[in-house]
């Protein structure tokens, strides 16, 4: 090779190397925008608010709680105490029961339950929330994660 067919080559691949470092940016530049514009399309599907040390509320869009599928019963109350549907039971990692009630739309917050007995498909309770509180029975499990962020 002759030294103006290196010459040629060599600007050659100085261009191409600065148009891939621009175009690079560029798209680096646009994915910055799609994700800007994403969080601006509307709210976080589910938002932590301490009310304690030890616990926290969750508010979530109808959007997430259509999306998650929840579904609630209430706490009733019988000869024998308390009952919720065994489905309404969340085991922590100390072993402690827990329900997630429901007392505003959208908003959760997990209640302490002691279990007396399981019979079937109803827990019985000598602790828990009051009667006539509505409990959730489908999704409780995404409602732990969502308050314990255990994605990360």
């Amino acid at each position: 090779m002759n030294d103006a067919t290196l010459k040629v080559r060599r600007v050659a691949a100085t261009v191409l190397a600065a148009l891939a470092i621009v175009g690079g940016t560029l798209s680096l530049a646009g994915c910055a925008e799609v994700t800007e514009a994403g969080a601006a399309a509307g709210p976080e599907p589910a938002v932590k608010e301490e009310i304690t040390e030890e616990l926290s509320s969750l508010t979530l869009t109808p959007q997430a709680i259509e999306r998650l599928g929840l579904e609630t019963a209430e706490v009733e109350a019988g000869d024998g105490g308390l009952t919720v549907p065994y489905a309404a039971l969340i085991y922590d990692h100390d072993g402690d029961t827990w329900v997630y009630t429901t007392t505003e739309p959208e908003v959760f917050i997990r209640a302490a339950v002691v279990v007396d007995r399981i019979d079937g498909e109803t827990a019985h309770l000598s602790e828990g929330p009051e009667p006539g509180t509505s409990v959730v029975t489908l999704g409780a499990a995404e409602l732990f994660g969502a308050e314990f962020d255990t994605a990360h």
